[in-house]
Formats: structure tokens, sequence, C-alpha cells
């Protein structure tokens, strides 16, 4: 019966002949199956990385966005703010306009019966002196304020600005028409503050319209003919 024999370890085959290096590489344990190894762990730490910095790119994405939303928000923000403060101002600077038309015109409409009076002296033939000097001053004083005076006889009857003391009709008329101005009308702008005082006149009821006139065309053509009758 064999007994095996313990305590000594099995040697691997060495070649006679042998040079010590290749003895000394075949008797050390092979490392060919490590290699694989290290490669699958180096491989796993690289894809960790890659994971790691895709995560970060992300999240950094996010912010991004989120900052760009809120510089939006802010940007409209301060939009509105411009426009609403703009709108403002257009509108504090429309009602310091109205408020001072609004006191010039109180003002000027207190100082319409001066100007009545000086009117009237002046067509009787009062307006002399000092008083002369003192009533252009007046009235100077108050068309550099704005105020212009309208109103002439002859001109068309318009309710808007005129307003009718005295009827009557005529029979040199087409339309109703302005005979006289008992009281001029006043108008600062576009705003009337006192509309002319007139006498009116209407054609004559049943009077047939005026024929029109010639056109200059016609009539000279005729005067060089010697009349329309004459062939």
């Amino acid at each position: 019966m064999t007994e095996e024999t313990q305590g000594f370890d099995e040697k691997p085959d060495v070649p006679s002949g042998a040079t010590p290096d290749e003895a000394a590489q075949a008797a050390s344990p092979s490392t060919e199956g490590e290699a694989p190894a290290g490669d699958a762990a180096q491989n796993a730490h690289q894809a960790a990385q890659a994971a790691q910095a895709g995560a970060q790119s992300a999240g950094l994405t996010a912010q991004l966005d989120q900052l760009r939303t809120a510089l939006n928000e802010r940007t409209m923000d301060l939009q509105r703010l411009q426009a609403e403060y703009q709108n403002y101002r257009r509108r504090v600077e429309r009602d310091r306009i109205t408020v001072k038309e609004i006191a010039v015109a109180q003002l000027l409409t207190e100082l319409l019966p001066v100007l009545d009076d000086i009117g009237r002296a002046r067509e009787h033939g009062e307006l002399v002196g000092g008083f002369k000097s003192v009533a252009e001053s007046v009235e100077t004083v108050a068309a550099k304020m704005g105020l212009q005076q309208f109103g002439k006889e002859g001109e068309p009857f318009d309710p808007t600005v005129h307003e009718a003391l005295m009827h009557s009709y005529a029979p040199d008329v087409t339309e109703t028409t302005c005979v006289a101005i008992l009281q001029p009308g006043y108008r600062i702008g576009e705003r009337t503050i006192r509309p002319a005082r007139v006498a009116v006149a209407e054609p004559q009821p049943g009077a047939a319209p005026a024929a029109p006139a010639a056109p200059k065309d016609e009539q000279s053509a005729d005067e060089e003919s010697g009349g329309p009758g004459e062939g």
C-alpha cells in the first residue's frame, strides 16, 4: 500500500538545459487570468465618472434654465414698470395742461365784459388818451394768453359757434347768414369760451333760389361778342 508523502509541493517541470531565468519563470505562478479583472474594474470606474459628470451637467443645465426664467420674469417686470411710469408721466403732463387751460379760460371769461366795454368804446370813438393805451395793453395780454376773437358779418350761421339773438328775413341771402354781430365770440385754441351773439337773416319764404353766376370764361366771351343776344 502506497502512502502519499505530505509536506512537499509539486514543482513544475523544468526542461533540461533551461537557463536560470527560464526556470524562474516556469516556477512563478501565472498571472494571465488577473488582467481581465483589472480592465473591468477600470471600465466600471470610468463609467461611474461619466455618469457623475452627466448628472452634474444636467444639474447645471437645470439651474441655468431656472436663472434664465427668473431673468425673463424680472425683465418683463422692469418693462411693465417702465411702461406704467411713462403712462403716469403722460397722464400727469396732460392733467397739468388741462388744469392750466381751465385756469386761463376762467380768467379770460371773467375778462370778457371788460373786452366788450373796450369794443363798444372803440365803436363810439371814446377810446382815446390813456384809456386807449390801457385798453390796448389788456387786449395784448389776452391775445398772448391765447384768446382769439371771432364772428364777422356776412358769414354763414353756424350753431356750434354762433348764438342767434335776433332773426329776420332778407331777399339778398341764400342761406341763414349772420347780418350783425351783437357780441363777438372768443375761443382759446379749439375751445370756445363764448359763442358769437349775432342777428341772423334767412331767405324769404317761397323766394326762388338765386341763379348761379356764369363762369368767368363765358362772361369774357359774352363781353367780347357784345352780349349773348348778338349773332
